[in-house]
Parts: structure tokens; C-alpha cells; sequence
């Protein structure tokens, strides 16, 4: 059985630093983009997770998941949880407390063509709300401060595509439905793409209170062009 420290291929013993360095190796060959899996991409996280949390139950929960990666433990599924917040589940904001950070609503791009919806649709996130998607495909999160778009969707448990995580690339890129999200200067998105509200995932925050986008929008006519494939990002990271 592995151990959450085999998963990250780390003595149990090691530093912090040893520890961060080998999970972004790890989680870079594990994501789906990169020749992995969303299984994989999950695995890879929640043992970094139960590793730096230093919880006895999150590091048992991780081991009885790398036990057997064809199911979804229960226990796993509640050590995930605890690093969820009510509002990522879609609690409304007059539940309770406001929590700092942004309120996401966010939509696949994958599945417009299935039920033949437009990104342009005025009321595009309403239909997504009555259409009974996956939890993947549709949802909200919250974005914490000091975590652009890409981090908090991975740390929310989510696995949404990127190559570069620099800016880069469109393989990360995202159409800003709804709120203010900046993106910083020094990317390739021409101020055409910018007009256009679309956004770089793993540079950009959102600064107001909520936002819709709809992510995966890489294969946009034009914004492919600005992808970056695996083969080439592998020969660039060997550099």
C-alpha cells in the first residue's frame, strides 16, 4: 500500500521544502494535460494535503485512497471536505458569515455544444443551473485572497486544464462572464482577447465580490493558436 509520502516519492522525514518541490513534479506529471489523470491529478493531492496538514485522519484517509484507486473512500471524500469551505459548495451568501474572498460561478466550456448553448447567451449560467451538470462541469467556488483563479479551482478540488502557469500559454484561459478579474501585464493575450473578457486562469483574480466565467475555452477559434502543446512543454521544461 502506498503511503501518501510514497505517492510524493519523499522520506517521511523530509523537509518542507523537499516535500513542495516533489509535489509540483508530481502534480505537473499527474494533471490530465500532461499525460496523467484527473484520478491521479486527485491522488497526488490529497496526499500533499494530508502531508502538510499533519492530520492523522486526512494521512489515513489518503492511504486508504491509494490503497485502492478504482473508488472513492468516504473517508477520503470527508478529509476532502474539511479543505472545502460552505460557500465552494454553493451555500448562498445569506447562510451565514460572508467569508473574504471572491464568490466563482463556474461553467465548462465543453458542454455548450451538448446542449446547444453559446458562450454569448445572456442567460447561458441560468440554464447551466436548471440543466443538472456535474459537479465538474458546473459549480461555484471560492476564490481566498492570495490565490489567482487556477489555484483556488485545484485547491477547491477541481482539475482545470494549464501548460505554463506563467502566462504563457491560453491552454489555462477562461471567458469572464460576470465581475472584474485583471489580468496582468506580459501575457500573450493580444488586448483583442482582453476585450473580449477573455482571461488567463493561473495569473488572474478576481477583485469583486462574485464572478462567472467559463473555463476551458482553449479551443476558441484563434485562441488555439495560442496553446501550448504537451510535446513542446515537455521539451521546454527539459531546457
Amino acid at each position: 500500500m502506498d503511503s501518501p509520502f510514497d505517492v510524493l516519492g519523499v522520506e517521511r522525514d523530509a523537509d518542507p521544502e523537499a516535500i513542495e518541490r516533489a509535489y509540483r513534479e508530481r502534480v505537473k506529471d499527474a494533471h490530465p494535460d500532461h499525460g496523467g489523470s484527473a484520478r491521479e491529478f486527485q491522488r497526488v493531492r490529497r496526499a500533499y494535503e494530508a502531508i502538510v496538514s499533519g492530520d492523522e485522519e486526512a494521512l489515513v484517509a489518503a492511504e486508504e485512497d491509494a490503497r485502492d484507486d478504482g473508488r472513492t473512500s468516504d473517508t477520503a471524500t470527508r478529509a476532502r471536505a474539511r479543505n472545502r469551505t460552505p460557500s465552494d459548495d454553493g451555500a448562498d451568501a445569506d447562510d451565514g458569515p460572508s467569508v473574504e474572498g471572491s464568490r466563482v460561478e463556474f461553467l465548462n466550456y465543453e458542454v455548450l455544444d451538448d446542449h446547444g448553448w453559446e458562450l454569448t447567451d445572456d442567460d447561458l449560467f441560468e440554464k447551466a443551473a436548471g440543466a443538472d451538470l456535474d459537479t465538474e462541469d458546473y459549480g461555484r467556488l471560492l476564490v481566498k485572497p492570495g490565490e489567482n483563479l487556477l489555484e483556488a479551482a485545484e485547491n477547491r478540488g477541481f482539475v482545470w486544464p494549464y501548460a505554463c502557469r506563467g502566462g504563457a500559454c491560453s491552454n489555462c484561459a477562461v471567458a469572464l462572464v460576470e465581475g472584474e478579474m485583471p489580468t496582468p501585464a506580459g501575457n500573450i493575450l493580444t488586448d483583442e482577447w482582453l476585450d473580449r473578457d477573455i482571461r488567463l486562469s493561473c495569473i488572474s483574480s478576481p477583485v469583486s465580490d462574485e464572478a462567472k466565467v467559463v473555463y476551458n475555452v482553449k479551443h476558441l477559434p484563434g485562441l488555439d493558436d495560442l496553446r501550448l502543446r504537451p510535446s513542446r512543454f515537455d521539451a521546454r521544461m527539459q531546457d
